[in-house]
């Protein structure tokens, strides 16, 4: 007969919009064992599963904690409420709890303020942050009964009729009848019960004891401060160099989302185990990308059947059309599933896919050896050069209603690179190689079109590295110290290090802007580089790590996703984080087409 050995969730705290999927273990009749379900339309040996999902509530309301989640809240700031800030934002558990957050919890108010004088519609549905104005901070100790109605954000009805079991006080709501259950807002505050029972298909009445487990209270998802799109270099369609732009723009994110794989509770041990599990960090990411509105995503570490199971039909619903290539594998040995690789999505009214190209470092180490490497030293220069990273190149033609007014007849066409460069620090000559190797192919294709380029992706190298000097100068200065590490001599001679393309860094904008309102943007660049501060940031590294490029002589930088500062990342703490649910920061900059009226 059917048993079950085990049932247990993959986190003990449910969080609202967060899949939750019990792991059953299952003795089979023939004494296999397996998770595989058994459902009623294709029972096993006569018996089948079911599964039920409870709210159990108390008589006393309860709020959670916006910084400690899965702490009660004593306290309310009505600062909030007059702002009209989402009601969860406004509790703390503790005096200390409030006091030591004030510094994150003031940018709310502030943000507040100014999103009621800007777009606010726009913006509150993009973030479902703010809507209103007020930024005076009041706190008030909350009664224990509390509503937690308040919690609620127009949530939908009950999934079943409310099947009420009264037990010690307790009142149980049947919420679900399946193995799956999504917690809503209705559930905040409250603990889940999950239930399952093998069932004899016959009589229909369970057979055996009904497993049970219980959870946590259940809490609202965080959410990050939301992150504005700030003008740049705006001087109406013509501009300081004499070039014509288009009317049309587009935007591109590239984003880094940390692969499942990576995401170990060793690694980052200061993040919760349950915003560090993939059902929680995949929503978190997918509420993130999509609120961009990006025309164009370059995603990197997205993991081979993440793609196809989760971002792919996600993304699909929401426009957009993805081309993905996986890192190959002969260094890694692991679930080919869980390799990840490079993902370019981009939407279908507004571009359309013309060709692809991708590039396998593998591949190029393999020629450099059989070129250059003598025979003897041939095993050592592979194991050296052979990291399995790859490059997505695509070529984009814009539709006809996003044509340059300019030039209606012509095909507008934007090539997109998006790679992952090797993260060994030890290995600058590897990095160094990647980089030209991706750039020489890039000059291939600029030099059979007149096409704009876009380079994005985390490149692993800081800002005056050897890699991102060859990105943003064209060449490598040879007294750089980077080139010293060279065992394999990959980098001789070093005036081969350069490349044609006119690449500037989309960032860099933010330096060459002039009034007061710019002065917050500024300070959060690198004074020699004009790059962002930090794009990755751990316990053990705060550093930018990725960029995206463009040709400045067909693209114009309209602009930019705000960059992160310690306070809208509170002070101390390294990422990944309830609220951001990777290691690194979305970077997004939106373009204009434009053309030099010398060019031919």
């Amino acid at each position: 007969m059917l048993n079950v050995l085990r049932v247990h969730l993959p986190s003990d705290i449910p969080i609202v919009g967060c899949e939750l999927t019990p792991y059953v273990l299952l003795r089979r009749p023939d004494k296999n064992l397996t998770t595989d379900d058994v459902p009623e339309t294709a029972p096993l040996d006569g018996h089948f599963m079911r599964y039920k999902w409870y709210r159990v509530q108390s008589d006393r309301k309860v709020a959670v904690c916006s910084i400690h989640p899965s702490e009660q809240a004593t306290l309310q700031c009505l600062g909030c409420v007059k702002a009209k800030i989402p009601i969860a934002k406004s509790y703390h558990c503790t005096p200390k709890c409030f006091s030591d957050a004030w510094q994150h919890h003031r940018v709310l108010h502030d943000r507040a303020a100014s999103a009621a004088n800007e777009n606010g519609k726009e913006e509150d549905e993009v973030f479902g942050r703010f809507n209103s104005s007020g930024s005076g901070v009041v706190t008030s100790s909350l009664s224990a009964s509390a509503s937690s109605a308040s919690l609620t954000n127009g949530s939908a009805a009950p999934l079943y009729p409310a099947a009420i079991t009264q037990r010690s006080g307790e009142t149980w709501f049947e919420v679900g009848r399946s193995k799956t259950y999504t917690p809503t807002a209705d559930d905040i505050g409250h603990v889940l019960k999950f239930e399952c029972v093998v069932v004899d298909a016959e009589t229909n009445l369970p057979v055996g004891h009904v497993n049970t487990v219980v959870t946590s209270c259940v809490i609202p998802a965080p959410s990050p401060p939301p992150r504005r799109l700030i003008p740049v270099d705006k001087i109406g369609h013509l501009d300081a160099d004499g070039r014509v732009t288009s009317s049309g723009t587009f935007s591109v994110l590239s984003y880094n989302v940390l692969s499942d794989s990576y995401a170990s509770n060793e690694l980052y041990n200061y993040c919760p185990s349950w915003a560090l599990s993939w059902p929680y960090r995949r929503q978190n990411l997918l509420r993130e990308i999509v609120g961009y509105r990006a025309d164009i995503i370059c995603l990197q570490e997205v993991q081979s059947d993440h793609y196809d199971e989760f971002f792919a039909p996600e993304l699909d619903k929401h426009g957009y059309y993805g081309l993905y290539k996986r890192k190959t594998n002969e260094v890694y040995t692991g679930n080919p599933n869980t390799i990840d690789g490079c993902a370019t999505f981009f939407r279908r009214d507004r571009f359309s896919h013309v060709k692809k190209y991708e590039v396998e470092f593998n591949k190029a180490a393999q020629s450099l050896t059989d070129a250059m490497i003598p025979t003897t030293q041939k095993k050592t220069a592979l194991n050296r050069l052979v990291k399995d990273n790859v490059a997505l190149i695509v070529v984009l033609e814009a539709k006809v209603n996003n044509q340059p007014v300019d030039n209606p007849g012509k095909r507008q066409l934007l090539c997109v690179a998006n790679t992952h460069v090797n993260v060994l620090q030890d290995l600058k000559d590897v990095k160094l190689w990647q980089v030209h190797t991706l750039l020489k192919g890039l000059e291939k294709i600029a030099a059979s079109a007149d096409i704009p380029m876009l380079v994005c992706g985390d490149f692993n190298s800081v800002p005056g590295s050897a890699p991102h000097a060859l990105l943003a100068m064209g060449k490598v200065d040879p007294s750089h110290p980077d080139l010293a590490v060279d065992p394999l001599s990959i980098l001789r001679p070093h005036s081969k290090l350069v490349h044609q393309l006119p690449l500037v860094s989309a960032y860099s904008s933010f330096a060459r802007t002039v009034g007061l309102g710019f002065e917050r943007h500024k300070r959060r660049l690198d004074g020699g580089t004009n790059e962002p501060l930090f794009t990755n940031v751990t316990r053990d590294f705060i550093g930018t790590l990725d960029y995206i490029f463009y040709t400045a002589d067909s693209l114009v930088v309209e602009s930019l996703l705000e960059l992160l500062d310690e306070e809208s990342l509170r002070k101390d703490t390294a990422l990944p984080s309830p609220e951001w649910s990777s290691d690194h920061i979305a970077l997004l900059a939106e373009f204009r087409c434009c053309k030099n009226k010398s060019r031919r």
